[in-house]
């Protein structure tokens, strides 16, 4: 991989510089329902200060990771580390209640000013509305609601920049277009398995808006491979899926690639991706990374995994009607 693609990256208008790899907080909140497998606080713990002493600047939570476990662990190394390491770029989401659905502005406002508590900072540099697919547009954009409270906390010093974090691409654009947020991030929509986050990268480089792409690998199979993994998208995987990413193992062993490094590699290497956001939940996966974004891939690779074939259908689509 050539130098540049290694290189901080300006995240959109914010002026803020951050690493084209970011670390995947929700599996350091200890999220068995959703990844089928535990973090302990130890390994945690461990991650996060690898995290912070190496190249990797920029983290990415969400105060619904483990109902704010993931922003306390991380609190918790930011305190013994006496703040956040310079240059550091911190990002969480403001969430809706869990247990209600509540999604108005009075509970963004209980959603950041829990996040502060659990991280034990007095500012925050990056806070996306998270999963707005649980509300509606006019909810989020219309008066006291979610948007006009995060704007509020930020005219108050207390927040520095907005973005948007969610699902179903249409509506992701949606939000893009109206010019409130300076990043987007999409997971599971842009990787080898499947594209449909296209149109949004399209819109969205177009504007000047920041991608921030979360779960290259699919959420592990296209890490572990998918006879250990087979799941896509926090589910189990349809065949038709399985089938294709033993094509794609299958084609990477031809080239002597790692399945992994062609995955996340994928992401990173498209000029309109910012940072590509990874789950880790052991120290050593910090340096693992690194090795598969610099692993040499002969250009040769690309055309013929494409030629395999890709989904470009939201893969979470039923969830959300």
């Amino acid at each position: 991989m050539s130098k540049p693609l290694l290189s901080n990256r300006l995240l959109g208008r914010t002026g803020l510089l951050v690493s084209p790899l970011c670390i995947g907080g929700a599996p350091l909140g200890d999220m068995p329902e959703t990844f089928n497998y535990s973090t302990t606080e130890e390994n945690a713990l461990a991650t996060i200060r690898a995290a912070f002493a190496g190249p990797i600047n920029f983290l990415d939570t969400a105060a619904a990771y483990g109902d704010g476990e993931s922003e306390r662990r991380i609190g918790k190394v930011i305190k013994e580390n006496g703040g956040l390491p310079s240059g550091y770029v911190l990002a969480t989401k403001a969430d809706r209640c869990l247990q209600t659905g509540d999604f108005s502005g009075e509970q963004i406002k209980r959603s950041i000013e829990g996040s502060l508590l659990r991280l034990g900072l007095d500012r925050l540099q990056y806070v996306y509305i998270h999963d707005p697919e649980h509300t509606t547009f006019e909810n989020v954009m219309g008066p006291s609601g979610p948007l006009e409270v995060l704007k509020s906390f930020k005219d108050q010093g207390v927040i520095d920049h907005i973005g948007i974090s969610g699902g179903p691409i249409q509506m992701l654009i949606r939000y893009v277009e109206t010019g409130e947020f300076s990043a987007v991030e999409t997971h599971n929509r842009y990787t080898l398995l499947n594209r449909s986050a296209e149109p949004l990268l399209d819109v969205a480089s177009r504007l000047g808006v920041a991608v921030i792409n979360a779960a290259p690998y699919g959420s592990g199979m296209l890490a572990k491979g998918p006879d250990a993994y087979a799941r896509y998208a926090y589910s189990d995987a349809p065949q038709s899926l399985l089938e294709r990413a033993r094509l794609f193992v299958k084609v990477c062993q031809e080239y002597d690639v790692p399945l992994a490094a062609a995955a996340l590699q994928f992401s990173m290497r498209d000029p309109r991706v910012t940072s590509t956001v990874v789950g880790m939940t052991k120290p050593e996966r910090v340096a693992q990374t690194l090795e598969l974004a610099s692993y040499s891939i002969p250009p040769e690779l690309w055309p013929a995994l494409d030629a395999i074939g890709f989904d470009t259908d939201d893969p979470e689509a039923n969830r959300f009607t």
